[in-house]
């Protein structure tokens, strides 16, 4: 690779990594491409962008954008996006189906480093749209209850006439 794409490489990471909530780093040692095609499928449905990069080279755009702290070694995949929580869930739930094979080690989430366990407490939060179906759930429960007590009350009063 030459020095100006190396550049490239960087700079459009640097652009990629800015804008990112949450960055997660895995290994996927061992993966073949069809499983890592369901990887990148799955991602792609939520918006969550996966790539494998050079260690230095990715080192040197986390830096630039002010999220270091990763210590990177060996093979790496890189998993991000806006949403914290969509990436969080992609990688766990990948990470649970091929556990032999892939495995998350860091990740960088709300300007810190976080470990692998925080990765996956923080995947079994419910989303925006989950926690908003369970505040609709609440709203209209008493108006539920209410329309089945008058008609109870109807049909009592019917009963008795």
């Amino acid at each position: 690779m030459t020095r100006s794409k190396k550049s490239e490489v960087i700079l459009g990471l640097e652009n990629e990594f800015k804008e990112a909530q949450a960055i997660v780093v895995c290994d996927y040692r061992g993966l073949n491409v069809k499983k890592l095609e369901v990887l990148r499928n799955s991602a792609r449905e939520q918006g969550v962008k996966v790539q494998v990069v050079k260690n230095t080279l990715a080192n040197i755009a986390l830096n630039n954008v002010n999220k270091d702290g990763l210590e990177l070694k060996d093979t790496n995949i890189y998993v991000w996006g806006e949403d914290q929580l969509s990436v969080t869930k992609v990688v766990a739930k990948f990470e649970e189906n091929n556990s032999d094979l892939f495995k998350i080690k860091l990740a960088h989430i709300d300007g810190e480093v976080a470990d692998a366990n925080k990765v996956r407490a923080l995947s079994k939060m419910p989303s925006r749209d989950e926690l908003i179906a369970m505040l609709l759930q609440v709203w209209n429960a008493p108006i539920q209850n209410f329309t089945i007590g008058l008609n109870a009350l109807k049909e009592k009063k019917e009963q008795a006439v």
